[in-house]
């Protein structure tokens, strides 16, 4: 039966052949959420990018200075890196999105707890399987 008729929203087949279950609503809210923390990450990474350059930049003095300048520019790029990591995972969502597959677990398939995706939108995988990576029983899949 059509969505009309039912009232219900559209099921998409994933790549895993498994119904996944998302209206055209949500689903853009989930793309507009994803595009805004993608311009927000292309900021702060492009900014702490430069930041680091210019703490290279600083001539230092003494020692402490020296030390002062080393560690605030390890921890730009720390902070840069882990900017680029969750930059890398939103990119990842807005292409599931455009695949079709946007909601649905890399590792099974299953679809993703919609509470889970409120919460972290560029998530690739179900709660179970998320556990299992972390616990070094599932490899983690390519980006």
């Amino acid at each position: 039966m059509d969505a009309s008729v039912t009232g219900r929203p559209k099921t998409l087949i994933g790549n895993y052949g498994i119904e996944v279950t998302m209206d055209k609503k949500k689903l853009e809210s989930f793309k507009k959420r994803l595009e805004t923390r993608q311009q927000e990450l292309r900021r702060t990474v492009t900014r702490n990018q430069a930041d680091g350059r210019s703490a290279d930049e600083d001539t230092a003095q003494d020692i402490a200075d020296r030390a002062a300048s080393s560690y605030t520019k390890e921890f730009l790029f720390s902070q840069s890196n882990n900017e680029r990591q969750t930059l890398m995972m939103v990119d990842g969502a807005l292409a599931r999105i455009r695949e079709g597959s946007f909601g649905e677990c890399i590792s099974c398939g299953k679809e993703i707890n919609a509470k889970r995706l409120e919460a972290v939108p560029w998530t690739r995988h179900c709660i179970e399987c998320q556990e299992k990576l972390e616990q070094g029983l599932l490899e983690e899949a390519p980006r």
